[in-house]
């Protein structure tokens, strides 16, 4: 049976992605060193995969994880702009470091593809929405410059030694399982916690920056369309959700699913954020066929619902 391995497993898109591997009958092993993910997220699976536990930094750990593999999902990262600007060298070193140890051991492995989790936030602020992969890249942050790094090296590794490679840049995923607790958590798990506690949520900046928000299930399905498509040529393609909300919508939108109306608090703005994106996705349509399939209101609704159950059964991401 095929091997298919998840690095960053254990995070909240490579669960999700695990899980559903799982469902289609895959052999899949997980390599996670927890530093971000949880072994909350594989709870009931743990039967169904080989986990190995350690650091996309460490080569060895990574050739051992990846012997034998023929598809990979490189989902391992260090994220987060404000935590790539407080720790460069850390961001730095997970991100650039231990994404040239996977495709390296990918290589050495004799792997078929490898599909790269890269990032929107290599656009940077430049002007123009939706923003297309024929612009200019201008990342203004350690982690965008990694990502953007990561993507180069992806398709160096299919131009030069035949790895099929392929970097989906991911707008703003989010989703059941997305943890609301770390100091740097995403906005919409940061926003819905906050205000099923009945507090103001907080935002940086004035609210009117707009994100194309892109549920979790569109990103698996984008993954599983990279994973079998024809040929992959190491291109990098968009995976977006299809349209652009403001966060000041975000909120008016969870205060109208929970019947509340609480008032946003509104702080200074975080160096390095990108002011606004939305994608153009029609290169991933011709590419791999993507369409998202889960529209931003369905997907908020089923992750607002996800987090109240949570609530309710005390098992909320920690």
């Amino acid at each position: 049976m095929d091997k298919y391995v998840v690095t960053g497993g254990a995070g909240f898109i490579g669960s999700h992605l695990t899980r559903a591997l799982i469902a289609r009958g895959y052999r899949v092993t997980v390599l996670d060193n927890f530093a971000t993910g949880s072994r909350d997220n594989l709870r009931g699976i743990e039967a169904d995969i080989d986990l190995i536990e350690g650091d996309i930094v460490d080569y060895n750990i990574v050739s051992r994880a990846l012997k034998g593999a023929r598809y990979i999902l490189h989902q391992a990262a260090l994220p987060s702009v404000p935590r790539s600007i407080k720790d460069p060298l850390r961001s730095n070193a997970v991100n650039i470091t231990g994404t040239l140890n996977v495709l390296h051991a990918a290589k050495a492995a004799g792997a078929e593809r490898l599909v790269y989790a890269g990032s929107s936030s290599v656009y940077g602020n430049q002007p123009g929405l939706p923003r297309v992969e024929t612009m200019p890249t201008m990342p203004a942050s350690p982690y965008a410059l990694n990502k953007l790094t990561g993507e180069t090296y992806v398709r160096l590794f299919c131009e030069l030694y035949g790895l099929q490679t392929i970097t989906l840049r991911y707008f703003n995923v989010f989703g059941p399982r997305q943890n609301p607790h770390s100091a740097y958590a995403a906005v919409i798990p940061k926003f819905i916690e906050s205000m099923l506690s009945r507090i103001p949520p907080p935002i940086n900046g004035d609210g009117r920056q707009s994100r194309d928000f892109t549920y979790i299930d569109n990103v698996v399905a984008a993954n599983l369309l990279a994973l079998f498509a024809p040929t992959l040529d190491g291109t990098a393609v968009n995976i977006g959700g299809g349209g652009s909300v403001t966060l000041n919508e975000v909120c008016a939108k969870i205060n109208r699913h929970l019947g509340l109306s609480l008032r946003p608090t509104h702080g200074p703005e975080r160096t390095g954020d990108v002011k606004h994106s939305h994608a153009n996705i029609k290169k991933a349509e011709q590419l791999i066929g993507y369409r998202p399939q889960i529209a931003f209101d369905e997907g908020l609704q089923r992750t607002i619902q996800w987090f109240q159950a949570a609530r309710s059964s005390g098992e909320g991401n920690q």
